[in-house]
């Protein structure tokens, strides 16, 4: 159901109709751009969507960071201005949208989840993470404050680095790989908290274990869905011809190419141990179960001779000499010890106790 959320708001649009389909996660939208050559660095926090006009046609490369995307009409303009289809303004105001790329005559689109952890909550954070490259521009949106993009901008101010001395498509790549990056951060997370469920597992069985269980594999296939897409993308912006790619990045994008499919493997293999978990608990739970039963089993099984005398010598008939008997009471006491003794020492030798 997640996924379906307020999708009926778009029930009877035309294509291409700005409505918000998620939820509102900051007060303002805010734009940050970094402007940047070889030479110089920017930082400029924009008052108005016209502050960003002008970067469309500079001579400098331009990241022009959105952040919140529940002012349809801040997208409005951003679209007219700078060219962005009505349909991909709709994908990005979707945060419900399932990974992809589109190419245009003079933009390449990319919708990617960003996945991080949350540490207070220890629950995967997924967002929507859209990214249009032009020939001297590139916007990401984003639904709220704090990503992982840090290292980028720390990146950015190095004037020996890569990212200032290659053109926006770098800059794509730079973006794309410190997402990819940040899920192997998120399934070491998970790693450690499999191995820390395991080995609580040896110890006792409780019902937070398995709803801890379900939780790991229900944000394992949230993973998997972010990120099998990828392989498509990377290998469509790989073999697409268009000149907003430079052959100097392609090599970058066999190397992502590589860490996505090593964080596919490494999703895959998550999920059988966490179905291996399931059944380690389904394990120590009937393994537990059985030793209930063992102890009960035993317990009844000395008991039933012992009820068997105790039942007779109940029936007080007048023609039960044992009745009258000086010593008959401490004769049965004698017989029901001795018969608990033996049956005791019958179970122990048998190493079934």
């Amino acid at each position: 159901m997640r996924f379906l959320k307020h999708q009926s708001s778009k029930h009877g649009l035309p294509p291409g109709s700005t409505v918000h389909i998620g939820e509102k996660k900051i007060e303002n939208v805010l734009i940050e751009i970094i402007d940047f050559d070889k030479e110089n660095l920017q930082k400029v926090q924009a008052e108005s969507v016209e502050e960003t006009y002008k970067y469309k046609d500079s001579v400098t490369n331009s990241w022009i960071n959105v952040i919140g995307l529940h002012e349809t009409e801040i997208l409005q303009k951003l679209g007219q201005h700078f060219d962005i289809h009505p349909l991909v303004i709709e994908d990005i105001l979707n945060t419900n949208q399932r990974a992809k790329i589109e190419f245009f005559d003079n933009q390449i689109v990319v919708i990617l989840k960003m996945i991080f952890f949350d540490e207070e909550k220890e629950l995967l954070n997924i967002e929507q993470i859209s990214i249009i490259l032009a020939e001297n521009y590139v916007f990401t949106f984003q639904e709220r404050r704090g990503d992982v993009f840090q290292p980028i901008r720390e990146r950015l101010k190095n004037l020996k680095g890569r990212l200032r001395k290659n053109q926006t498509d770098y800059l794509l790549y730079a973006l794309m790989d410190v997402i990819v990056d940040n899920y192997f951060i998120v399934l070491e997370k998970m790693s450690l908290s499999m191995e820390n469920l395991e080995e609580s597992l040896t110890n006792t069985t409780d019902q937070s274990q398995i709803e801890q269980i379900h939780l790991i594999k229900r944000e394992l296939l949230l993973l998997k869905k972010a990120i099998w897409p990828l392989r498509e993308i990377v290998t469509n912006l790989r073999n697409e011809e268009t000149d907003l790619i430079k052959d100097t990045t392609q090599i970058y994008l066999n190397d992502l190419s590589d860490h996505i499919i090593q964080v596919i493997d490494v999703t895959e293999t998550y999920r059988d141990m966490a179905s291996g978990l399931m059944d380690t608990y389904l394990s120590m739970i009937s393994q537990r179960m059985n030793e209930v039963m063992k102890v009960l089993t035993i317990i009844a099984t000395i008991f039933i001779p012992l009820t068997f005398i105790a039942g007779i010598y109940g029936m007080n008939f007048d023609m039960m000499p044992e009745l009258k008997w000086k010593w008959g009471y401490f004769t049965v006491w004698g017989v029901m010890i001795f018969l608990f003794a033996l049956m005791l020492g019958y179970f122990k030798r048998k190493k079934w106790i």
